[in-house]
């Protein structure tokens, strides 16, 4: 890291450092953002936008940009802040990382920072009669101000840019989402092929899609703002009920997160059995994603037999942890209890079960002739438009993109099992649902791999020595796993409260399925409108992922 210091020292003079984290942290003016942002990633090659969260820090606002080099997997991050609490701006750096447009549209949302020469000034998630930005410290909570409205949200067709000219000034550009001569339908949010309530703001040209507006928020419950009054054993539940398809996942990164704050040392055989739980959880995932990717075009039969074999793995949690959804399973330090006596062998018949009957999904719908033409060469993402937008998981790894933080980043004991990172090149609908099915066969592989070390294992302690109150030091901390989806990210940072019952100061989920309706206007237009439920499918977003 003192290399990328030295030379990100010579791009930015005004640049400031902090070695004492976990990454390089550098804190930048607002003025000498986007030039930073640039050179970091045209000169230095970190192309990739981890995540881009919003703090409130009292005395000023602004965000923690996260960001990778795909090609050596060095991770820096960037503090941009402003002390301007009136009317906070920053500068926006979606020209350089698709991505950003999503994600600075959201930090506005929720903390009222506008980003200059953004190219869609909108709320994301709240009406756009919310009152106030509920993620700031200084909102006002009262009931009054945002009483439960009864009345339909009208369409957002207006939005602006604060657009910055060479001398500086800024000023306000008022634009529209769609023209007059656009034809918009809508899709959603009771269509039951958007997989749950969001809605596509559609323009189409007889039947091209020419543009797709993502309309979010019907279900956001505001866990990062009720993360703030919980403590962290209470946070643990909430991580569950954003991708329920990554329970697992979700709640072993957190839980990560935290231990990483606390230098806590997690017991071998606790890390192993969640280990085994993710993988189970991403075998039931891929099998549910192929039952409802088969069943949106018209192949009921096929969406039926996954579910057999996914019965299996409910029965392990349910008999294991105690229950088939919503597990609470892994705690801070390891896992609530230990497993069945019989988990093992459970395991290895599901895995065989399982393996037997991916040749019949394959029989069932691959070789078919409709779903061969209605998804090969249909909603095509890039590998660098993949980089661009921060799409991971499958979904990237279809488009040639090595993006699998379980190899890039290892975290658990990945780096003890052998399995291959599945990768395709072409991008398109078919190559996404064919790397899902692949990618089962590896966690097959990697389950019996784990089974045999659980054979092994020594001892029986499956959670460490932690204080009943957990309190974290005064910092920031960032982690990734790889979840059904992709890669989630936490960020936690704490004030170092002295109070017993710490909360976190801020507490960020950065979901894969929130990059994934990044590119849904991307892949879907100049496609079919029938065709857009393919490629939607074949994405495999969850909408509580979304909308957290």
């Amino acid at each position: 890291m003192a290399d990328i210091q030295e030379k990100v020292a010579k791009l930015c003079p005004d640049a400031q450092f902090d070695t004492t984290g976990e990454l390089l942290l550098v804190t930048v003016p607002d003025e000498k953002w986007h030039d930073l942002a640039k050179a970091l990633k045209e000169q230095l090659g970190f192309d990739y936008l981890n995540a881009v969260v919003g703090v409130d820090w009292k005395d000023s606002l602004g965000c923690m940009y996260y960001l990778t080099n795909t090609e050596t997997q060095d991770m820096l991050h960037v503090k941009v802040a402003t002390t301007d609490r009136e009317t906070p701006r920053l500068h926006t750096v979606s020209d350089l990382w698709a991505v950003a447009n999503f994600q600075e549209r959201e930090v506005y949302d929720f903390f009222g920072i506008e980003f200059i020469n953004h190219p869609d000034m909108r709320r994301f998630f709240l009406r756009t009669d919310w009152v106030g930005h509920p993620l700031r410290k200084d909102y006002d909570a009262d009931e009054k101000l945002n009483p439960i409205r009864l009345s339909a949200e009208p369409n957002e067709d207006d939005t602006y840019s604060l657009v910055e000219d060479q001398q500086g000034n800024v000023n306000r550009v008022e634009k529209k989402v769609f023209g007059p001569d656009e034809y918009v339908i809508n899709i959603g949010p009771q269509h039951p092929s958007t997989h749950g309530v969001l809605r596509y703001r559609t323009s189409i040209d007889g039947e091209l899609v020419k543009k797709v507006d993502v309309v979010s928020g019907y279900i956001h419950r505001g866990i990062e703002k009720m993360s703030e009054s919980l403590t962290y054993q209470q946070c643990l539940l909430y991580s569950e009920r954003m991708d329920y398809m990554s329970a697992h996942m979700n709640r072993h990164c957190l839980c990560l997160c935290i231990e990483k704050a606390l230098g806590i040392e997690v017991p071998h055989r606790a890390e192993l059995i969640r280990m085994m739980m993710d993988e189970l959880m991403r075998l039931s995932s891929h099998l549910l994603s192929y039952g409802c990717l088969t069943m949106d075009q018209g192949a009921t039969t096929a969406f039926f037999y996954p579910f057999r074999e996914r019965e299996l793995i409910y029965d392990i949690f349910d008999k294991n942890c105690g229950a088939r959804m919503s597990m609470s399973y892994d705690t801070i330090g390891g896992v609530t209890m230990d497993v069945q006596p019989d988990f093992v062998t459970d395991v290895r018949h599901a895995c065989d079960v399982i393996e037997a009957h991916i040749p019949e999904y394959h029989k069932l719908f691959s070789g078919n002739v409709i779903a061969l033409g209605r998804m090969k060469g249909t909603g095509v993402l890039t590998k660098e438009q993949a980089i661009n937008y921060a799409v991971g998981g499958p979904t990237g790894r279809a488009s040639g993109f090595h993006c699998d933080v379980r190899k890039t980043h290892p975290y658990s004991l990945y780096n003890e099992v052998d399995f291959d990172e599945v990768v395709y090149n072409n991008g398109d609908s078919y190559d996404r649902y064919m790397l899902r099915l692949k990618e089962m066969e590896q966690s097959i592989k990697i389950l019996r791999q784990c089974c045999d070390m659980m054979d092994k294992e020594e001892g029986n302690e499956y959670c460490a020595k932690v204080p009943k109150l957990i309190k974290l030091p005064k910092g920031h901390w960032y982690q990734q796993v790889e979840a059904s989806r992709g890669p989630i990210g936490v960020y936690i940072e704490s004030d170092g409260d002295p109070k017993p019952f710490q909360k976190p100061y801020r507490l960020h989920y950065q979901s894969p399925c929130f990059n994934l309706i990044g590119v849904v206007d991307l892949t879907c237009k100049d496609n079919l409108i029938a065709d857009l439920i393919t490629i939607t499918a074949s994405l495999d977003y969850v909408i509580p992922d979304i909308d957290r």
